[in-house]
Protein backbone atom coordinates (compact mmCIF):
# COMPACT_ATOMS: atom_id res chain seq x y z
CA UNK A 1 0.00 0.00 0.00
CA UNK A 2 1.13 3.55 -0.74
CA UNK A 3 1.57 6.06 2.06
CA UNK A 4 -1.62 7.79 0.93
CA UNK A 5 -3.58 4.54 1.09
CA UNK A 6 -2.15 3.70 4.49
CA UNK A 7 -2.99 7.19 5.70
CA UNK A 8 -6.59 6.86 4.54
CA UNK A 9 -6.88 3.49 6.27
CA UNK A 10 -5.34 4.83 9.46
CA UNK A 11 -7.72 7.79 9.49
CA UNK A 12 -10.49 5.23 9.27
CA UNK A 13 -9.29 3.60 12.50
CA UNK A 14 -6.92 0.96 11.12
CA UNK A 15 -4.24 0.71 13.82
CA UNK A 16 -2.15 -1.70 11.73
CA UNK A 17 -2.00 0.84 8.90
CA UNK A 18 -0.93 3.53 11.36
CA UNK A 19 1.79 1.25 12.76
CA UNK A 20 3.08 0.63 9.24
CA UNK A 21 3.17 4.36 8.54
CA UNK A 22 5.06 5.05 11.74
CA UNK A 23 7.54 2.20 11.37
CA UNK A 24 9.11 3.92 8.38
CA UNK A 25 10.12 6.82 10.63
CA UNK A 26 10.55 5.18 14.04
CA UNK A 27 14.37 4.86 14.02
CA UNK A 28 14.90 8.47 13.03
CA UNK A 29 12.28 9.71 15.48
CA UNK A 30 13.93 7.82 18.35
CA UNK A 31 17.30 9.32 17.44
CA UNK A 32 15.66 12.76 17.34
CA UNK A 33 14.20 12.29 20.82
CA UNK A 34 17.58 11.08 22.07
CA UNK A 35 19.30 14.21 20.75
CA UNK A 36 16.69 16.31 22.53
CA UNK A 37 16.81 14.41 25.84
CA UNK A 38 20.23 12.74 26.08
CA UNK A 39 18.66 9.53 27.36
CA UNK A 40 17.53 6.42 25.50
CA UNK A 41 14.93 5.64 28.16
CA UNK A 42 13.53 9.18 28.11
CA UNK A 43 13.59 9.13 24.30
CA UNK A 44 11.58 5.91 24.18
CA UNK A 45 9.02 7.35 26.61
CA UNK A 46 8.76 10.61 24.66
CA UNK A 47 8.39 8.76 21.36
CA UNK A 48 5.65 6.56 22.79
CA UNK A 49 3.86 9.66 24.06
CA UNK A 50 4.26 11.32 20.66
CA UNK A 51 2.84 8.32 18.78
CA UNK A 52 -0.20 8.17 21.08
CA UNK A 53 -0.77 11.88 20.41
CA UNK A 54 -0.32 11.36 16.67
CA UNK A 55 -2.86 8.53 16.62
CA UNK A 56 -5.41 10.64 18.49
CA UNK A 57 -4.82 13.66 16.22
CA UNK A 58 -4.60 11.78 12.93
CA UNK A 59 -8.09 12.69 11.83
CA UNK A 60 -7.07 16.36 11.94
CA UNK A 61 -3.94 15.89 9.81
CA UNK A 62 -4.72 17.81 6.63
CA UNK A 63 -1.53 17.06 4.71
CA UNK A 64 -0.33 20.67 4.52
CA UNK A 65 3.08 19.33 5.57
CA UNK A 66 4.54 15.90 4.98
CA UNK A 67 3.62 13.11 7.38
CA UNK A 68 7.29 12.99 8.42
CA UNK A 69 7.36 16.70 9.31
CA UNK A 70 4.07 16.33 11.21
CA UNK A 71 5.44 13.43 13.25
CA UNK A 72 8.64 15.35 14.02
CA UNK A 73 6.56 18.30 15.21
CA UNK A 74 4.62 16.10 17.62
CA UNK A 75 7.78 14.32 18.81
CA UNK A 76 9.60 17.62 19.36
CA UNK A 77 6.79 19.00 21.47
CA UNK A 78 6.60 15.76 23.47
CA UNK A 79 10.32 16.17 24.20
CA UNK A 80 9.85 19.80 25.23
CA UNK A 81 7.17 18.68 27.69
CA UNK A 82 9.53 16.01 29.05
CA UNK A 83 12.32 18.56 29.53
CA UNK A 84 10.03 20.69 31.67
CA UNK A 85 9.60 17.79 34.12
CA UNK A 86 13.22 16.85 34.80
CA UNK A 87 16.76 18.27 35.15
CA UNK A 88 18.97 18.44 32.10
CA UNK A 89 21.35 15.55 31.52
CA UNK A 90 25.11 16.09 31.44
CA UNK A 91 28.42 14.25 31.51
CA UNK A 92 30.60 14.41 34.65
CA UNK A 93 32.94 16.98 33.05
CA UNK A 94 29.99 19.41 32.99
CA UNK A 95 29.03 18.60 36.58
CA UNK A 96 32.19 19.47 38.52
CA UNK A 97 35.98 19.72 38.55
CA UNK A 98 38.26 16.72 37.92
CA UNK A 99 39.00 14.50 40.91
CA UNK A 100 42.20 13.53 42.70
CA UNK A 101 42.92 9.85 41.98
CA UNK A 102 44.11 9.38 45.59
CA UNK A 103 40.75 10.46 47.04
CA UNK A 104 37.73 8.23 47.36
CA UNK A 105 35.41 8.11 44.36
CA UNK A 106 32.19 9.98 45.00
CA UNK A 107 29.03 7.94 45.42
CA UNK A 108 26.79 7.62 42.34
CA UNK A 109 24.07 10.25 42.19
CA UNK A 110 20.58 8.93 42.75
CA UNK A 111 18.83 11.39 40.46
CA UNK A 112 18.94 10.85 36.71
CA UNK A 113 21.19 13.67 35.53
CA UNK A 114 23.53 11.75 33.25
CA UNK A 115 23.55 11.38 29.51
CA UNK A 116 23.07 7.76 28.44
CA UNK A 117 24.87 5.91 25.62
CA UNK A 118 23.01 5.49 22.35
CA UNK A 119 22.91 2.08 20.58
CA UNK A 120 23.02 3.52 17.08
CA UNK A 121 24.39 0.30 15.57
CA UNK A 122 21.20 -1.50 16.65
CA UNK A 123 19.11 1.28 15.07
CA UNK A 124 21.19 1.50 11.86
CA UNK A 125 21.49 5.27 11.54
CA UNK A 126 22.28 6.42 8.02
CA UNK A 127 25.55 8.06 7.02
CA UNK A 128 25.72 11.59 5.65
CA UNK A 129 23.30 14.50 5.92
CA UNK A 130 19.54 14.18 6.35
CA UNK A 131 19.05 16.80 3.64
CA UNK A 132 20.81 19.56 1.68
CA UNK A 133 20.00 22.17 4.35
CA UNK A 134 21.48 20.13 7.21
CA UNK A 135 24.74 21.22 8.83
CA UNK A 136 25.63 18.07 10.80
CA UNK A 137 25.77 14.46 9.66
CA UNK A 138 23.19 12.11 11.16
CA UNK A 139 25.82 9.94 12.87
CA UNK A 140 27.81 13.01 13.92
CA UNK A 141 24.70 14.33 15.65
CA UNK A 142 24.58 11.43 18.13
CA UNK A 143 28.27 11.60 19.09
CA UNK A 144 28.79 12.07 22.82
CA UNK A 145 30.36 15.51 22.49
CA UNK A 146 27.52 16.74 20.28
CA UNK A 147 24.74 15.37 22.50
CA UNK A 148 26.48 16.81 25.58
CA UNK A 149 26.73 20.21 23.91
CA UNK A 150 23.03 20.09 22.98
CA UNK A 151 22.05 19.52 26.61
CA UNK A 152 23.67 22.84 27.56
CA UNK A 153 21.16 24.72 25.39
CA UNK A 154 17.78 25.98 26.57
CA UNK A 155 15.10 23.56 25.39
CA UNK A 156 13.71 25.60 22.50
CA UNK A 157 17.18 26.52 21.21
CA UNK A 158 17.98 22.82 21.29
CA UNK A 159 14.87 22.04 19.26
CA UNK A 160 15.62 24.77 16.73
CA UNK A 161 19.20 23.61 16.17
CA UNK A 162 18.23 19.96 15.77
CA UNK A 163 15.30 20.62 13.43
CA UNK A 164 17.27 23.09 11.30
CA UNK A 165 20.88 21.83 11.33
CA UNK A 166 20.45 18.08 11.84
CA UNK A 167 17.16 17.35 10.09
CA UNK A 168 17.42 20.12 7.50
CA UNK A 169 13.99 21.69 8.05
CA UNK A 170 13.52 25.16 6.60
CA UNK A 171 13.18 28.16 8.88
CA UNK A 172 9.47 28.31 8.07
CA UNK A 173 9.00 24.62 8.88
CA UNK A 174 10.80 25.01 12.21
CA UNK A 175 8.72 28.06 13.04
CA UNK A 176 5.55 26.12 12.25
CA UNK A 177 6.66 23.17 14.37
CA UNK A 178 7.39 25.39 17.38
CA UNK A 179 4.50 27.81 16.84
CA UNK A 180 6.77 30.84 16.48
CA UNK A 181 8.14 33.10 13.73
CA UNK A 182 11.03 32.52 11.31
CA UNK A 183 12.77 35.58 12.78
CA UNK A 184 12.63 34.01 16.25
CA UNK A 185 13.94 30.75 14.81
CA UNK A 186 17.00 32.39 13.27
CA UNK A 187 17.67 34.39 16.43
CA UNK A 188 17.54 31.21 18.54
CA UNK A 189 19.69 29.40 15.99
CA UNK A 190 22.43 32.03 16.18
CA UNK A 191 22.56 31.79 19.98
CA UNK A 192 22.58 28.00 19.81
CA UNK A 193 25.45 28.00 17.31
CA UNK A 194 27.55 30.16 19.62
CA UNK A 195 27.14 27.77 22.56
CA UNK A 196 27.61 24.58 20.57
CA UNK A 197 30.56 25.82 18.49
CA UNK A 198 32.41 26.85 21.66
CA UNK A 199 31.93 23.40 23.14
CA UNK A 200 32.54 21.04 20.22
CA UNK A 201 36.05 19.85 19.30
CA UNK A 202 37.54 21.17 16.08
CA UNK A 203 37.00 17.81 14.39
CA UNK A 204 34.00 15.55 14.81
CA UNK A 205 34.47 11.87 15.67
CA UNK A 206 33.17 10.91 12.23
CA UNK A 207 35.91 12.97 10.57
CA UNK A 208 38.49 11.57 13.00
CA UNK A 209 37.37 7.99 12.38
CA UNK A 210 37.60 8.50 8.62
CA UNK A 211 41.15 9.86 8.96
CA UNK A 212 42.21 7.03 11.30
CA UNK A 213 40.67 4.31 9.14
CA UNK A 214 38.77 1.15 10.04
CA UNK A 215 41.86 -1.03 10.42
CA UNK A 216 43.58 1.27 12.92
CA UNK A 217 40.31 1.71 14.82
CA UNK A 218 39.96 -2.07 15.18
CA UNK A 219 43.61 -2.35 16.28
CA UNK A 220 43.26 0.44 18.84
CA UNK A 221 40.07 -1.04 20.28
CA UNK A 222 41.65 -4.51 20.43
CA UNK A 223 44.76 -3.11 22.14
CA UNK A 224 42.63 -1.28 24.69
CA UNK A 225 40.62 -4.43 25.44
CA UNK A 226 43.70 -6.65 25.68
CA UNK A 227 45.52 -4.27 28.04
CA UNK A 228 42.43 -3.94 30.24
CA UNK A 229 41.84 -7.69 30.40
CA UNK A 230 45.41 -8.38 31.51
CA UNK A 231 45.31 -5.52 34.06
CA UNK A 232 48.08 -3.63 32.27
CA UNK A 233 47.85 -0.02 33.45
CA UNK A 234 50.80 1.13 31.33
CA UNK A 235 49.32 -0.64 28.32
CA UNK A 236 46.05 1.28 28.70
CA UNK A 237 47.71 4.62 29.44
CA UNK A 238 50.04 4.35 26.44
CA UNK A 239 46.94 4.42 24.23
CA UNK A 240 45.81 7.76 25.71
CA UNK A 241 46.62 11.34 24.80
CA UNK A 242 48.50 13.36 27.43
CA UNK A 243 45.38 15.25 28.52
CA UNK A 244 42.93 12.35 28.16
CA UNK A 245 39.85 12.28 30.38
CA UNK A 246 38.15 9.36 32.10
CA UNK A 247 34.54 9.63 33.26
CA UNK A 248 32.24 7.10 34.94
CA UNK A 249 28.58 8.16 35.15
CA UNK A 250 26.57 7.83 37.39
CA UNK A 251 29.67 8.58 39.51
CA UNK A 252 30.40 12.31 39.32
CA UNK A 253 34.14 11.78 39.85
CA UNK A 254 36.29 12.09 36.75
CA UNK A 255 39.98 12.42 35.93
CA UNK A 256 42.11 14.36 33.46
CA UNK A 257 45.61 13.51 32.24
CA UNK A 258 47.58 10.30 31.84
CA UNK A 259 49.10 10.40 35.33
CA UNK A 260 45.77 10.86 37.12
CA UNK A 261 44.12 8.14 35.04
CA UNK A 262 47.03 5.76 35.64
CA UNK A 263 46.93 6.32 39.41
CA UNK A 264 43.19 5.66 39.53
CA UNK A 265 43.36 2.55 37.34
CA UNK A 266 46.10 1.04 39.48
CA UNK A 267 44.20 1.71 42.71
CA UNK A 268 40.74 0.64 41.57
CA UNK A 269 39.59 -1.13 38.38
CA UNK A 270 42.94 -2.66 37.34
CA UNK A 271 44.28 -3.71 40.72
CA UNK A 272 45.52 -7.32 40.60
CA UNK A 273 42.54 -9.04 42.20
CA UNK A 274 40.06 -7.71 39.64
CA UNK A 275 39.43 -9.77 36.51
CA UNK A 276 37.83 -8.57 33.28
CA UNK A 277 36.50 -9.67 29.93
CA UNK A 278 35.22 -7.41 27.16
CA UNK A 279 33.27 -7.31 23.90
CA UNK A 280 33.60 -4.58 21.26
CA UNK A 281 30.47 -2.69 20.25
CA UNK A 282 29.41 0.70 18.86
CA UNK A 283 27.79 3.54 20.79
CA UNK A 284 27.01 7.10 19.76
CA UNK A 285 28.56 6.34 16.34
CA UNK A 286 31.88 5.73 18.14
CA UNK A 287 33.95 2.70 19.07
CA UNK A 288 32.81 1.22 22.37
CA UNK A 289 33.45 -1.73 24.66
CA UNK A 290 31.15 -3.73 26.91
CA UNK A 291 33.15 -4.66 30.02
CA UNK A 292 32.41 -7.66 32.23
CA UNK A 293 33.84 -8.03 35.75
CA UNK A 294 34.33 -11.36 37.51
CA UNK A 295 31.75 -11.96 40.24
CA UNK A 296 32.52 -14.53 42.91
CA UNK A 297 28.84 -14.66 43.86
CA UNK A 298 27.68 -15.41 40.32
CA UNK A 299 30.81 -17.36 39.38
CA UNK A 300 30.68 -15.52 36.06
CA UNK A 301 31.85 -12.37 34.33
CA UNK A 302 28.86 -10.05 34.75
CA UNK A 303 27.93 -6.87 32.89
CA UNK A 304 29.72 -3.87 34.38
CA UNK A 305 29.67 -0.92 31.99
CA UNK A 306 29.64 0.36 28.42
CA UNK A 307 32.83 2.33 27.67
CA UNK A 308 32.65 4.79 24.76
CA UNK A 309 36.00 5.71 23.20
CA UNK A 310 36.56 9.20 21.81
CA UNK A 311 39.58 9.34 19.54
CA UNK A 312 41.99 12.24 19.16
CA UNK A 313 44.13 11.45 16.16
CA UNK A 314 45.38 7.89 16.53
CA UNK A 315 45.00 7.83 20.34
CA UNK A 316 42.14 7.87 22.84
CA UNK A 317 41.34 11.36 24.05
CA UNK A 318 38.48 10.34 26.34
CA UNK A 319 36.82 7.20 27.57
CA UNK A 320 33.46 7.35 29.24
CA UNK A 321 32.22 4.27 31.09
CA UNK A 322 28.48 4.18 31.69
CA UNK A 323 28.16 2.00 34.79
CA UNK A 324 24.75 0.55 34.03
CA UNK A 325 24.35 -3.17 33.45
CA UNK A 326 20.83 -2.71 32.05
CA UNK A 327 22.30 -0.72 29.15
CA UNK A 328 23.80 -3.94 27.76
CA UNK A 329 20.36 -5.10 26.59
CA UNK A 330 19.95 -2.12 24.28
CA UNK A 331 23.32 -2.91 22.68
CA UNK A 332 22.48 -6.54 22.07
CA UNK A 333 25.11 -7.62 24.58
CA UNK A 334 24.48 -10.50 27.05
CA UNK A 335 24.40 -9.94 30.80
CA UNK A 336 27.30 -12.37 31.30
CA UNK A 337 30.36 -13.01 29.18
CA UNK A 338 29.73 -16.74 29.45
CA UNK A 339 26.45 -16.28 27.54
CA UNK A 340 28.49 -14.84 24.68
CA UNK A 341 30.82 -17.85 24.73
CA UNK A 342 27.88 -20.25 24.47
CA UNK A 343 26.52 -18.68 21.29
Amino acid sequence: MTEAALLDAARGGDEAAFAQLVDAHRRELLAHCYRMLGSVHDAEDALQDALVRAWRALAGFEGRSSLKAWLYTIATNACLKAIERRPKRVLPIDYGAPGDPHDDVAAPLVESVWIEPFPDEQLRLDDGLAGPEARYEQRESVELAFVAALQLLPARQRAVLILRDVLGFSGAEVADALDTTPASVYSALQRAHKTVDERLPQQSQQATLRSVGDERLRELTAEFIAAWERGDVDGVVNLLTEDATMTMPPTPTWFRGRDAVADFLARRPLRPERRWRALPTVANAQAAVGFYQWSEDAQAYTAHGITVLTLDGGLIGDFTTFLEAKAFNAFGLPQTYEQHLRK
